[in-house]
């Protein structure tokens, strides 16, 4: 937390103008922090920028498209430029494609990965000099519980998250001599916009999964994940609060799970072999080979 005796931090955070990162930005700004709050939508900043102004918090939006190098050369630059550095940057921009292996294309493979490996590392590669040389500084990635185990039609998204828990795990290695900190953030089911963002995405794919042969998995698993999501008692604001403990935190830990579902995931993915956590996952969503 910042007080009024040093000078206010400033977090630059990406996808800020909705779901997760809009609550982190909003929380964060209450607390202190100077706020860059950057997305894509004009109509969204011009909303956030109001809210931000009305409650007088410390929080000013810009525009950034993590898949365009200018955009995030642009923003970086715009930040340093009134701020003078940036102390936390929360790399939250991210997309879903739902779909089988076989049926997701491969331009939308390759959607996947701009936004949710290539876009981090842009922006990161973008930062990490500055805050090498100051010798300090906070890198928070929202990865997800897709980030170390894989549900069906999720083969593309979780694919885009085990990357960027590599990538995370070598940064943070690579960056320890000089201060850097690196953790992530894994959360399970939270209901924000990202699931309607994903049924949009998904239009093109519709009527393989009505008449494709992968059509009764499509339709458990959107029943499945509907009824999770429904149950799910975690908000994007208690996530935030997770966000702020990684940013707070005297001596940080690597990963966050955040839902009582990453937490269980993530132990059945340590203490049980991968052919039962395989068979759990075709229980769960009814796959059964066909005779």
């Amino acid at each position: 937390m910042t007080d009024g005796t040093s000078p206010r931090k400033s977090v630059l955070i990406t996808g800020a103008t909705d779901g997760l990162g809009r609550a982190t930005a909003l929380l964060l700004a209450q607390r202190g922090y100077r706020v860059f709050a950057a997305g894509r939508s004009a109509e969204k900043r011009a909303q956030l920028d109001a809210l931000a102004h009305d409650r007088k918090l410390p929080l000013e939006t810009l525009e950034l498209d993590v898949c365009d190098d200018a955009s995030v050369q642009r923003a970086v630059a715009s930040v340093l430029a009134q701020a003078g550095t940036i102390d936390v940057l929360f790399n939250n921009a991210g997309v879903n494609f739902s779909a089988t292996v076989e049926d997701l294309r491969m331009v939308d493979w390759r959607r996947q990965f701009e936004t949710n490996f290539f876009g981090v590392l842009r922006i990161t590669q973008a930062v990490v000099p500055h805050m090498r040389e100051r010798r300090r500084g906070r890198i928070v990635m929202m990865s997800s519980v897709s980030g170390f185990v894989t549900a069906p039609t999720q083969g593309a998204y979780s694919s885009s998250k085990f990357a960027l828990e590599a990538m995370s795990s070598a940064l943070r290695l690579e960056l320890y001599p000089f201060g850097v900190q690196v953790m992530l953030i894994e959360p399970g089911y939270i209901v924000t916009g990202i699931q309607q963002a994903a049924m949009e995405l998904s239009k093109p794919y519709l009527d393989k999964m009505n008449n494709g042969p992968y059509a009764p998995l499509y339709a458990r698993f959107l029943a499945s994940v509907t009824g999770a999501r429904a149950k799910s008692k975690t908000t994007p604001e208690d996530c935030a609060q997770v966000v702020l403990q990684a940013i707070e935190a005297s001596n940080p830990k690597i990963r966050y799970p955040v839902t009582q579902l990453a937490t269980v995931a993530k132990w059945c993915k340590r203490l049980l072999p991968d052919k039962a956590v395989d068979a759990i996952f075709r229980r769960r969503f009814g796959i059964v080979r066909e005779k």
